[in-house]
């Protein structure tokens, strides 16, 4: 165990997040290649990247679905294991970057020298910042036109709210670009271009170095003396400040999110890549140093919760991140929490309460798998075995049941219908939608039984695209697809009043209830909330005590009341819950409305809770007819860079598609126009706007909102 632990200590989680087309694959390869992963780099444009090894991927020069590959970085103080997740950058496979997010101990954000921060790389960032993850930041494509470090330094301190030191700085910026700044050492560093950079130097600053990276130097101390007094006191005295105590001090202030540091380069040059690796393993956390997981307890007779401690000899807890599908076998990654594992190990998936036994453990190389026999706490590993598995399901130890917080969902906003053209070829495009909604969970599909068609909802056009791409190569199957429709919410504009009554027999036995409730708007985005109202509670105060409320859910009822038996109020609200899932306009979920339960009346010896059930049913779609009900359609956030001569026709067609522009500024020589629009205005924007520009405007549409257009 003494020498697991030493393991530990030297191993770095990290993902690669960015806005898309700044280079995180591109990254990825080169690390690849410096750590002798791999012996010969593949290129995005041409399509032999080892973290794109999807058809899709490789044909638009894309990530779709994040990739984990383990490698070695050997640096004077020592060799440092790395577990490195390539993650897409695209807005419609947000989920991939938020699940390896989940399970990630650090992370490195890629940004564009011309672009900036753009508002993926914005998006990802909040992500990583959601779970608490230290971060250090490269910005690559120094040798681009137009190319600005200052620029990019600035756009993370406004946009992202962040505080960069910059260890690394340019020599020279685009076509001017020639080397590297070592701020911390205060040395140059060229990159040997015969030996694809594998080779490089370091060497004495010239004078005229010396004097472009005294004021970038001048920034860095005073940002570390704000973090450690020692530093405070040398950099006043106009004492020596050895590397070695400036590197510690970084490495405290990453790990408390305090400072992010920032790395340059030109990766397609394969420049400023070795600088980056041993960045990673100086500043970001082990996973001993990792936020540690709070997980629930769910032994029979206990409750609370516990830390889970990331040490190989406590007990299993591991979170199920994502899951792939092989040969018909399913494929489950799991991040390492606590424990080890083995092959032949007995397990339990908590959350389904299914008892599990791991067959196989594999390591990741991308699309390659390497059979280890075990392996422990820290690690992230792929398993076969886990028959029961889900994207977010928490594996545990039998007889110590703990459930980790668990991924969050998210809501599809645009549907296709897929009509096979036979029997035959319905079970089979059945068979692989129930494959691809495991392994995607933001993927939904039902069946329409009048129409026959699959209905098949996703986060965008891509999404949709990739999938129609799948169920081709892989089913080999011709289908007739329907237009993509959009899926709208509903809400109400004013306040109402109802009630509902039931008062049937089913059976041989007659249901009663009646209950009468009230709805009202809420503020849009803040969801739904269910309540018992003060007069309700003032009138039955035994019934109720003022806990903590639930998600969605206010003052809850007592156990065992002696005046409204506990049942019975749980299906008043459960039916208003389950209402809440089809409006009373097109049948869409109901968002952003307040429901308040006024009253309940009883009749002895009929009551029931199917009754009330019911009735809550029947009160809430009355009210809700009667509170102005609207649908909701998804906004979404359109962003197009385009050359000054387009300018005109790319605002024309912003307008002609329903959107409004909010912002519009200059950037690297080109004009951003920033706009929202409802979402189905825009099918087939993108090609709109290559043909009115030849090409030339760059095109970035995401998810806002849902809101009354």
């Amino acid at each position: 165990m003494t020498k697991m632990r030493e393991y530990l200590k030297t191993l770095r989680n990290v993902g690669i997040i960015a806005h898309i087309d700044a280079g995180k694959t591109t990254l990825s390869e080169r690390i690849l290649f410096y750590t002798k992963k791999i012996h010969r780099m593949g290129e995005v444009h041409e399509g032999a990247a080892t973290m794109d090894f999807m058809p899709e991927e490789q044909e638009r020069g894309i990530t779709i679905a994040s990739a984990c590959c383990s490698c070695t970085w050997r640096m004077p103080e020592g060799a440092c294991g790395i577990n490195l997740i390539d993650t897409p950058g695209h807005v419609d496979f947000s989920i991939e970057v938020e699940r390896c997010l989940r399970v990630l101990d650090g992370c490195v954000g890629v940004f564009c020298a011309v672009g900036g921060v753009e508002p993926q790389s914005e998006t990802v960032w909040r992500q990583a910042e959601k779970f608490r993850i230290p971060k250090v930041a490269f910005i690559n494509k120094m040798d681009r036109l137009g190319a600005s470090f200052s620029n990019v330094l600035q756009e993370m301190h406004e946009k992202l709210e962040a505080r960069p030191v910059a260890l690394v700085v340019p020599l020279g910026e685009g076509e001017q670009f020639e080397a590297l700044l070592d701020v911390v050492t205060l040395e140059r560093m060229d990159f040997d271009v015969s030996t694809q950079g594998v080779q490089y130097s370091r060497q004495a600053l010239s004078a005229a170095e010396a004097g472009l990276i005294a004021p970038w130097r001048e920034l860095l101390l005073n940002s570390l003396a704000d973090e450690s007094d020692e530093i405070m006191e040398r950099y006043l005295s106009a004492q020596e400040l050895p590397a070695e105590l400036l590197h510690q001090v970084i490495r405290r202030a990453t790990l408390k999110r305090s400072l992010v540091p920032v790395f340059a380069g030109a990766a397609l040059r394969n420049a400023g890549v070795q600088p980056l690796l041993d960045g990673i393993c100086r500043y970001l956390p082990n996973p001993l140093e990792a936020e540690a997981q709070v997980a629930e307890i769910k032994k029979p007779g206990s409750s609370g919760t516990k830390t889970v401690l990331p040490f190989p000899e406590a007990p299993l807890s591991a979170l199920v991140f994502k899951l792939f599908m092989e040969g018909g076998r399913k494929l489950s990654l799991l991040r390492i929490y606590a424990g080890t594992i083995h092959e032949g190990k007995d397990c339990l998936n908590v959350t389904r309460a299914q008892p599990e036994k791991i067959t196989r453990i594999f390591r990741l190389n991308a699309d390659e798998r390497e059979q280890i026999p075990e392996a422990g706490a820290g690690d992230i590993v792929a398993v076969q075995g886990i028959r029961s598995a889900h994207t977010g399901d928490s594996i545990a130890e039998p007889g110590e049941p703990l459930l980790l917080e668990n991924i969050s969902a998210y809501h599809p906003v645009i549907s296709l219908a897929l009509e096979p053209h036979n029997s035959g070829d319905g079970e089979k495009l059945d068979e692989l939608l129930r494959r691809f909604l495991l392994e995607d969970p933001t993927l939904r599909a039902e069946l329409d039984e009048e129409t026959g068609q699959r209905i098949v909802s996703g986060m965008g056009e891509l999404h949709l695209e990739i999938l129609l791409e799948k169920i081709k190569r892989e089913g080999s199957l011709v289908l007739r697809i329907g237009n993509p429709q959009v899926l709208c919410r509903e809400t109400v504009l004013k306040k109402a009043e109802a009630g509902g009554e039931f008062d049937r027999e089913l059976g041989d036995v007659r249901h009663y209830g009646q209950v009468t409730l009230r709805v009202a708007p809420q503020i849009r985005g803040c969801g739904n909330l269910v309540q018992w109202s003060a007069e309700f509670m003032e009138l039955n105060p035994q019934n109720f005590q003022r806990a903590a409320p639930q998600a969605g859910r206010a003052p809850r009822p007592k156990i065992g009341s002696k005046i409204w038996p506990q049942n019975w109020l749980d299906e008043v609200e459960r039916g208003i819950e389950d209402s809440l899932q089809s409006g009373v306009l097109q049948g869409f979920p109901v968002q952003d409305v307040l429901v308040e339960i006024l009253s309940l009346q009883r009749k002895e010896g009929f009551s029931s809770p199917a009754g009330y059930h019911m009735a809550a049913v029947a009160a809430l779609k009355s009210a809700l007819e009667s509170a102005r009900p609207v649908l909701l359609e998804p906004v979404m956030y359109v962003e197009i860079s385009t050359p000054e001569a387009f300018l005109g026709a790319a605002f024309n067609l912003v307008s002609a598609h329903g959107g409004k522009v909010i912002d519009m500024r200059e950037r690297s020589g080109y004009r951003i126009i920033k706009a929202l629009a409802p979402m189905r205005e825009l099918f087939g924007f993108s090609t709109y706007l290559r043909s009115s520009t030849q090409g030339r405007a760059g095109l970035l549409m995401r998810f806002e909102r849902f809101d009354v257009v």
